[in-house]
């Protein structure tokens, strides 16, 4: 069903690459959005082409990395063209580092055991108040949280899961967007099934052989509330200095 383009939030950048158009306008409003690939598929790319896309048409982002530093975000981007600098200065964005070998803690957090670090994630108040939340990577969330970990040995995957996606609904009950990339290879399938069932955007991100070439390409999984039509493979490079680049279009 086509919804009004008020109610879609735009990836922006019209005159720099296709991106927006291929995903029918936008990503509607109060929906979770999963990027979910391979390491080198391109998962970072996508979530730092979608908070740059984001932040030009005038929405508040948070993005929670956890890999790089803000310095490294910042180098990553400007790599790819999208200078972040001036959105950081006017906090357009809020820039989180998650790091793993400090003990688990979110860059803005004091020192404190590595605990439950999906509950802490849920308390930290600042980082849901902006229109997008991005979290890249969120298998490494999962993977670190000690109490998520126990609950998927006793195969209690679905109870792992069910704290955080009902936080989840009820972030984007509120018109949020919530953005989280994931490497499957990385958890147990049964512990990311939940999070793929309640995605409203299931977007796989895969590299396929094609002769010499390996090719990216976006197959959309499920998009609902789509605005335009959406194709249901996307083809897309990622190249230095440009960034997220449309090759072709498969509409179903």
């Amino acid at each position: 069903m086509s919804q009004t383009g008020s109610n879609l939030l735009s990836l922006g950048l019209k005159d720099h690459d296709r991106l927006n158009k291929e995903l029918g306008g936008g990503v509607p409003r109060g929906s979770i959005v999963l990027a979910e690939g391979d390491y080198g598929a391109g998962k970072s790319a996508l979530s730092q082409r979608f908070t740059y896309g984001f932040c030009e048409e005038g929405h508040s982002v948070t993005f929670l990395s956890t890999e790089l530093t803000v310095r490294g975000f910042i180098d990553q981007m400007h790599s790819l063209s999208y200078d972040m600098v001036d959105h950081l200065l006017d906090e357009n964005v809020l820039f989180l580092h998650a790091d793993f070998d400090t003990g688990g803690r979110l860059s803005d957090e004091g020192e404190g055991e590595r605990k439950e670090l999906l509950k802490r994630l849920m308390n930290a108040e600042t980082m849901w108040d902006s229109d997008v939340i991005v979290i890249d990577t969120f298998d490494a969330i999962l993977r670190n949280d000690p109490k998520f970990e126990a609950l998927v040995r006793q195969n209690e995957e679905r109870q792992a899961a069910l704290e955080i996606i009902g936080f989840f609904r009820d972030i984007i009950s509120q018109g949020k967007v919530i953005v989280l990339t994931v490497d499957p290879s990385t958890v147990d399938g049964e512990a990311i099934g939940p999070f793929r069932s309640i995605a409203d955007v299931f977007l796989e991100l895969e590299m396929v052989e094609v002769g010499n070439d390996v090719r990216r390409q976006i197959s959309v999984k499920r998009f609902a509330g789509m605005g335009q039509q959406v194709g249901d493979t996307i083809g897309y490079s990622v190249r230095s200095g440009t960034g997220i680049v449309i090759e072709s279009r498969s509409v179903a």
